[in-house]
């Protein structure tokens, strides 16, 4: 099949049910996701071993990521990426409809995850696409915590006293190192980029039962290991200045690097000096993607795979369009 030349990669989503999840990526996004009634993630693009995104466009349709990765190596991810990830894709793109909190919970880092047989740690990112009035976002302690004070916390159930939280706005920027406890309050919409891996010690989880009475396990044990006890009042939230038909840095670390791009008229760009993939992540309005003789239409929910191999790119919007441009140092 590689005798064939690479092309930008469009994939198809996977739709996930959560307790928490509502209906916001279909209202507010335009998502079809039935025969689901909810949706909790939307999965835009995994190399996650079992929820795997297919190529859905070109003659690598229904190939993975990790199958294409596997064909086309540096061609897909550049040089740099390939010698430090190998076949092992470094990302997964989600976007997160909260109708309910989310679990309080908190990821390890890499050392913790290698060292107890899972793939990758978990630091991510989120951009906060709509947010219901008085919704929150839950990011650190607001004062010094002992491993005790979580147990004791937890077990009284008033562990949502010493949690720091942030009234939820669109276009709200959070970056979650690992170790950091977190939680995404009810009632926000977010698109969430990630290390490949989905590793989470869930702490707390509102006291919750399912339709059965049940509660979810809890994983106190993992998570005292890995969080961070320090207070980290406001350290999660990012500013940034919003540029209108330009590209603004949002986070850039070394997991990956994240940029904004709101249009309303086309912008082009030149790739031909990079050596990395770069991942068009459409989280408003739709348009046209102009690139290795092309045209490919995006819209909300969606995401193109741009090839280290690529020169230049062309993104024409069809009215106002809002994309995250994503990479890796």
């Amino acid at each position: 099949m590689k005798e064939r030349g690479l092309y930008p990669l469009k994939f198809m989503p996977l739709f996930k049910d959560k307790i928490w999840g509502g209906n916001k990526v279909r209202d507010l996004l335009g998502v079809d996701y039935s025969p689901l009634e909810r949706l909790g993630e939307l999965w835009c693009l995994s190399a996650v071993e079992g929820d795997e995104t297919v190529v859905e466009n070109g003659f690598l349709a229904e190939c993975t990521l990790k199958e294409v990765l596997e064909m086309y190596a540096d061609e897909l991810v550049g040089e740099r990426n390939f010698d430090r990830f190998g076949e092992d894709f470094p990302l997964l793109i989600k976007i997160i409809d909260a109708n309910d909190n989310l679990s309080v919970q908190v990821h390890p880092d890499d050392e913790y995850a290698w060292n107890h047989g899972m793939n990758n740690g978990k630091t991510e990112m989120w951009y906060v696409l709509q947010a219901d009035e008085d919704s929150k976002i839950y990011c650190g302690f607001n004062q010094k915590e002992t491993k005790a004070d979580i147990i004791n916390r937890t077990r009284n159930k008033n562990i949502k006293e010493i949690l720091h939280y942030d009234h939820a706005e669109k276009g709200d920027l959070y970056y979650i190192p690992a170790g950091t406890v977190h939680a995404i309050g009810k009632g926000v919409l977010l698109a969430e980029i990630q290390q490949s891996s989905d590793s989470t010690f869930r702490i707390y989880d509102w006291d919750r039962v399912d339709k059965d009475g049940k509660t979810r396990q809890l994983h106190l044990e993992e998570g005292l290991k890995v969080m961070d006890l320090s207070a980290q009042q406001e350290t999660a939230k990012c500013h940034y200045h919003y540029h209108l038909n330009e590209t603004t840095n949002l986070i850039e670390s070394e997991y990956f690097v994240t940029n904004l791009m709101p249009l309303t008229t086309g912008l082009k760009k030149d790739l031909s000096n990079t050596d990395t993939f770069y991942i068009y992540f459409c989280v408003a309005g739709s348009g046209f993607v102009t690139c290795m003789q092309e045209k490919i239409p995006l819209k909300a929910g969606e995401v193109l795979m741009i090839p280290a191999i690529a020169n230049d790119v062309l993104i024409e919007p069809s009215n106002m369009m809002e994309i995250l441009e994503v990479t890796t140092l």
